[in-house]
């Protein structure tokens, strides 16, 4: 039975509601002159803040509800995706980060105008933004979903709608006025909330168990199933399973380097700091914290698999699990938060959520708008006469109240577009970043190890990128009669051929032979 909020939960809502905007006042700076204070914070953010920020935009409402959805149906193997991680790390931070750093980058796509053109700017530019609003509206939708069931009291479309313009809305406010600076700091407050709702919840989860740790790790380790919930390391050779050893070191790798390296959204935290060095290790703090917080979600799912489904190990009873609200399907950590959490616990892991959410479209609202201003409109303007650095930090304001309104519509297409694929919350927030990424890697590798490409073959290689993997979708794939190998597989492996076609397309012309030479 799903219990109501109580009087508790919407005091701790209010509470959270507060923080924010005292968060927002404090933080705010009351004069922001130009478009390097405004998209980049002055380049003064030490390692730890740039760090926590980073986490906090690639963390989201996919990890708080899909980390305990994969745990509860699965095992650690999504623990060991962060080994790809360190690899995407080592390579962004040795290899990227001081070259955005030598040319002053105020975004990562700067360095094609050095190598190719503005042209090739603006179009890595503009994959990046196709690619962000989808990524953006899909984790807008995963939020949306929760708070639906609290404003709405139902998960349909008009509920998801509602929940989604709130949060958009909310997070637009919040990064209107202050730039990256205030999302650096409301980031902080985020992450600190979403963390601590976090433990409050796994605390009270292992509480409700009678068994000893012993007991439960002996269960989890032996399951009536024959499965061992606490495998960490999957060595198969299996294509479709996403987090194998081979898809890690292979796609996920990939991903992480595309994410650092070619996402302003991550990317633009590692510039905001004094220096590369600086840069660099604020990405590997991040990378290193990330394994404890996705490991508690993914502890959160193992023991919501005793509560629900091991009544030896829950004294004989256990209580009924459920997928479902109002007929509409919903991961097991929202069944339990909403059937079993007492007052003011229920609405403490609510405001987690929303804050996960806020802190993801904050950063992403923030990335696109520099893009937009800084790739597009900037150079645009200047080619018609100078103007003020103030102009360009009202026109990167304007441009948040575009994206806002497109990532709204992304998400509303997601709440379709995820029932229809039937895909896990967490593969389905990663699945969608790699329509672009694969163009973006091609093009980046073509840049930085090899002399060739053109303008032009920059242009087809993003395009052939994102159909590539369009047409790698299994139901695509079958229609178009791929062989059986391609359909069905996961997305690291379509990845992997997603840039190698976008490198060979990239590639292909001979191009100027200039390399992007190391930064000294």
């Amino acid at each position: 039975m799903t219990l109501p909020f109580s009087m508790a939960d919407w005091l701790v809502i209010a509470a959270y509601l507060l923080l924010l905007v005292a968060g927002g006042w404090i933080f705010t700076p009351r004069k922001t002159e130009s478009a390097h204070e405004y998209f980049l914070a002055g380049g003064s953010v030490p390692a730890w803040l740039a760090a926590i920020s980073v986490l906090s935009a690639t963390q989201s409402a996919a990890t708080f509800l899909g980390g305990p959805d994969y745990g509860y149906h699965g095992d650690l193997t999504y623990l060991s995706g962060n080994i790809g991680g360190l690899i995407g790390a080592i390579f962004v931070a040795h290899v990227m980060i001081p070259r955005f750093y030598a040319i002053k980058a105020t975004t990562a796509y700067e360095m094609l105008t050095l190598r190719f053109s503005e042209k090739a700017t603006r179009w890595a530019g503009g994959m990046f933004l196709v690619g962000r609003v989808f990524a953006g509206g899909a984790r807008v939708y995963l939020a949306a979903i929760a708070l639906a069931m609290v404003i709405t009291g139902g998960v349909d479309a008009q509920g998801i709608m509602i929940a989604a313009a709130v949060l958009v809305v909310a997070s637009v406010l919040f990064t209107f006025v202050g730039g990256l600076k205030s999302v650096l700091w409301n980031d902080l407050i985020q992450f600190v909330v979403y963390l601590g709702s976090a433990i409050a919840v796994l605390v009270f989860l292992r509480m409700s168990i009678p068994a000893t740790t012993g007991d439960i790790i002996q269960g989890l380790a032996n399951t009536p199933e024959g499965v061992n919930k606490l495998k960490f390391f999957d060595f198969s050779l299996d294509l479709s399973r996403p987090f194998s050893m081979l898809a890690i070191i292979t796609g996920l790798s990939l991903l992480y380097i595309a994410n650092a390296g070619m996402d302003q959204d991550t990317t633009q935290r590692l510039l905001s700091c004094k220096d590369a060095k600086t840069g660099a290790r604020s990405l590997y703090l991040s990378v290193l914290a990330t394994i404890p917080v996705v490991g508690m979600f993914i502890v959160i799912g193992l023991l919501l698999y005793v509560f629900y489904d091991r009544p030896d190990l829950m004294g004989g009873a256990t209580a009924a699990a459920g997928n479902e609200f109002g007929g509409e399907k919903i991961s097991i950590f929202m069944h339990y938060i909403l059937t079993q959490l007492p007052g003011g616990l229920r609405g403490l892991v609510t405001v987690g959520i929303c804050a996960a959410a806020v802190a993801t479209t904050n950063s992403a609202l923030n990335a696109m708008s520099s893009v937009l201003v800084q790739d597009f409109y900037r150079p645009w303007r200047e080619k018609r006469g100078p103007a003020p650095e103030r102009h360009f930090v009202s026109a990167g304001r304007a441009g948040m109240g575009v994206i806002g309104f497109a990532m709204f519509v992304m998400a509303v297409v997601s709440f379709y577009w995820q029932r229809y694929s039937d895909m896990g919350l967490l593969e389905f927030a990663l699945q969608v970043m790699v329509f672009t990424y694969a163009g973006l890697l091609g093009v980046y590798f073509t840049a930085l190890f090899t002399g060739r490409g053109t303008t032009g073959s920059v242009i087809a290689a993003l395009l052939v990128g994102f159909v590539t993997i369009l047409l790698l979708q299994p139901g695509i794939a079958h229609a178009i009669g791929l062989p059986p190998i391609l359909n069905g597989l996961s997305f690291p492996f379509q990845l992997c051929i997603g840039t190698v076609v976008a490198f060979l397309v990239c590639a292909a012309p001979a191009g100027s032979g200039k390399h992007m030479a190391p930064a000294k």
